[in-house]
């Protein structure tokens, strides 16, 4: 298989752009989870937040628990099989690939409705119109070549 290759969703999106794919932001919130659980963190943010001694108080503790549920979010985001290798997203059932496998397609490029598809719809808040410009793109180029002409992943990008 062509480097890259197995890293192009069926839907055009690049799984080596995402934020979920091999992320060590994943890693890193783990790692810090654990550190805050070995050292009893949650605690230590407890006493400190309700002090009553103004220069010892730290009232942004008061969230200690609302930041460990965001780094257990983040963790969760974590995906280590690109799509196209792994059948489908981790976290979510994905239509798109359903869709391809149900017509036999090995993308939505092969597919001559994926301009219309409210399929990706679901995709605009955070990738815009990224995975139909890709999907032209792999129309125009080929497959292998997509990887040097393609669009990022996210909007901010």
């Amino acid at each position: 298989m062509i480097e890259g290759i197995e890293l192009i969703g069926h839907c055009g999106l690049y799984c080596g752009d995402c934020i979920r794919y091999r992320s060590r932001a994943s890693d890193l919130a783990r790692e810090l989870l654990c550190e805050l659980h070995n050292t009893e963190f949650g605690k230590y943010a407890a006493i400190k937040s309700s002090s009553v001694n103004q220069l010892d108080a730290v009232k942004e503790f008061e969230h200690y628990g609302e930041c460990c549920e965001v780094l257990e979010a983040i963790v969760a985001l974590q995906c280590s099989t690109p799509c196209r290798t792994g059948g489908g997203c981790a976290t979510f059932s994905c239509g798109v690939l359903t869709c391809c496998r149900e017509k036999g397609f090995d993308g939505c490029w092969q597919c001559d409705e994926f301009e219309k598809c409210q399929r990706f719809e679901s995709f605009r808040a955070i990738h815009g119109d990224s995975p139909r410009q890709n999907l032209r793109t792999i129309r125009k180029f080929g497959l292998d070549k997509w990887v040097e002409h393609g669009h990022k992943c996210y909007i901010w990008q």
